[in-house]
């Protein structure tokens, strides 16, 4: 049955407890004071490189900055967590995902594999959980490891492999819309050429950078206000299309400003100004998105019931 609302016990809902479903977690799963920071000391002795490398990124890739918002958010969903009425340990199985994390951490890291070295943090965190609670807890808390996942920057591979396809298509269809409008257009490639001017769309301005936001955002968002796979799922799906049309967008009002008004608004401050609230027109769209799945799946349970 999916209705919607507006927060849910696994991911928002305080503990029933006095402290907090983190802090329990981390003490049943590390027993002692002492023991705690030995293991403490420990995940950061042996995950040091990653944890600093993830850092980095978040500071310095545009590409990767949407972590700084996506990674506290999601400890801070596992510190406001609720722990499962039947969680029980799964120490067995929680200590061959601990050591598989680390197996994975060294192993990329003899490879040069960055993504996958970041990616065994998340999997030892996961493996803590498991040790604790077991696998239920773990599923229990889909957003916050989720999120942590999506934290990650993708492979350099990966996106210079998505981001030239991209390229091309925002040229395309900004040219369209220019085209639209009456104005002479020559597109060569990922060059759009108007008279007198001429617009490169760069490997910045791919969208791939929106489409990763936007994706962690409607997570984000069928997380917390949606129930059910499917409407969480469908709102994943729509994320992608409104930021490839929001992008295309901008391209287009960034030819047209160009043209019209001055050719500093293809660059410089004007132009990530106008990214940025192309970027919030984007986010607005997928609440609309969210709020109407919602609507209809609501409507949808109210009409299968009255027919039961």
């Amino acid at each position: 049955m999916e209705t919607t609302a507006t927060s849910h016990a696994e991911v928002s809902a305080p503990a029933s407890a006095p402290e907090r479903a983190g802090v329990r977690m981390w003490r049943d799963a590390l027993g002692s004071p002492v023991s705690s920071a030995v293991t403490a000391l420990l995940f950061v002795v042996l995950f040091a490189n990653p944890m600093q490398k993830l850092a980095w990124d978040w500071w310095n890739n545009p590409e990767a900055g949407h972590g700084l918002l996506l990674a506290p958010l999601a400890l801070w969903f596992i510190y406001r967590g609720r722990i499962r009425d039947d969680a029980r340990p799964a120490v067995k199985l929680g200590l061959l995902i601990l050591a598989g994390a680390v197996l994975i951490r060294y192993a990329s890291g003899l490879a040069a594999e960055l993504y996958t070295m970041k990616m065994s943090m998340v999997m030892a965190l996961g493996g803590l959980v498991v040790y604790a609670y077991g696998f239920r807890q773990l599923l229990q808390w889909w957003l916050p490891f989720t999120l942590l996942w999506l934290s990650v920057p993708l492979p350099e591979l990966v996106t210079a492999g998505l981001a030239l396809p991209l390229q091309f298509q925002a040229s395309r269809m900004g040219a369209a819309l220019l085209e639209w409008r009456d104005i002479p257009v020559r597109l060569d490639g990922n060059v759009i050429r108007l008279p007198g001017h001429t617009l490169f769309v760069a490997e910045a301005c791919s969208g791939l950078r929106s489409i990763t936001s936007l994706l962690a955002l409607s997570v984000l968002l069928g997380g917390m206000i949606l129930n059910g796979p499917l409407s969480r799922g469908l709102l994943i799906l729509v994320a992608i299309p409104i930021a490839i049309v929001i992008n295309a967008v901008r391209v287009f009002l960034t030819g047209f400003l160009v043209l019209f008004i001055g050719p500093e608004f293809g660059e410089g401050f004007m132009h990530t100004t106008e990214g940025w609230l192309m970027f919030l027109v984007a986010f607005a769209m997928l609440g609309l998105a969210a709020w109407l799945i919602g609507r209809g799946a609501s409507l949808f349970t109210r009409l299968r019931t009255s027919h039961a």
